[in-house]
This record gives C-alpha cells, sequence and structure tokens, in this order.
C-alpha cells in the first residue's frame, strides 16, 4: 500500500527529498501514485529500491551501473554472469582512482616538503609550488576538497 509521502521516505531512507526526486527522474525509481491532493506517495517497493540504489551509490557506483543492476535485479531469472562482470569492471575503476589517489598522496607529501617552517606567506614554499605546478603533475578527475594554507 502507498501511504508514504516524499518526506517520510526521505527520513525512512536518510536521503535528502532532492535526490529522491532526482532518481525519479532518472527513472531508477518507479513513479509513485499521486493523492487526491496531488503528494507523491511511495510504498515499501520504493522503500526497498531506494535503500538498494542508496547502497550502490554508497559503493561509488555510476548511475548507469545501478541502472544496469536494477534492471538485472527486476529480471530474477537471467544469468548473474552479467553482475559479475559489472562488479569486475568496477573494481576496476576503484583500483585506478586508488592508484590516483596514492599519485596525488605522493605529490601533496613532496609540496609540503617545500615549506618546513613558519615564515612569511610570499616564502611560503608551498604557495610556489602550487603557482608552479606543470599540468602534466596535476591529478585528473579527482575532484577537489577545498583547501587553504594552514
Amino acid at each position: 500500500m502507498d501511504r508514504l509521502k516524499i518526506g517520510e521516505l526521505a527520513t525512512l531512507a536518510d536521503c535528502p527529498v532532492e535526490t529522491i526526486r532526482y532518481y525519479e527522474k532518472e527513472a531508477l525509481l518507479p513513479t509513485p501514485t499521486r493523492s487526491d491532493s496531488n503528494y507523491r506517495l511511495y510504498g515499501e517497493r520504493h522503500v526497498e529500491r531506494l535503500q538498494f540504489i542508496r547502497h550502490c551509490r554508497s559503493l561509488d557506483m555510476t548511475l548507469d551501473e545501478v541502472r544496469e543492476l536494477l534492471r538485472l535485479r527486476d529480471a530474477p531469472e537471467e544469468n548473474c554472469g552479467e553482475v559479475n562482470a559489472l562488479l569486475d569492471k568496477h573494481i576496476g575503476h576503484v583500483a585506478e582512482r586508488i592508484e590516483q589517489l596514492k599519485a596525488l598522496q605522493e605529490q601533496l607529501h613532496a609540496l609540503r616538503a617545500q615549506c618546513g617552517s613558519e615564515q612569511p606567506s610570499r616564502d611560503c614554499g608551498i604557495l610556489q609550488g602550487l603557482a608552479n605546478l606543470p599540468d602534466e603533475a596535476r591529478p585528473a578527475n579527482l575532484g577537489s576538497h577545498g583547501g587553504g594554507c594552514h
């Protein structure tokens, strides 16, 4: 029975309302029924599917990977070889990312070694190193976590 409003589903699944709407738009979640006053109403199948999606996303799977896993999950008689292949490919991507992160860590340690003491920022080896870091030395596709001078 579909009775949960979107806010209740969000609380139950510990998921922002905007994310639920996005998953609906991406057709990862089935279209909910509507109340007489046009509120979205969700049921147990939405909760289970949302939890599955959230678990996949917590494993850093792309939406395309999640979509494919959902397709296979929705066809329980299919062979799970495609699931195995998808997971093997994802494991390979994770291994690549780990190598990229290790290279990033090495760069950060090398950069940190350029300034071993507190001094005027004009003489800071880290700031100078950041200004002169060649493009090919910059890690690709690692995202940005902000930063500052500490």
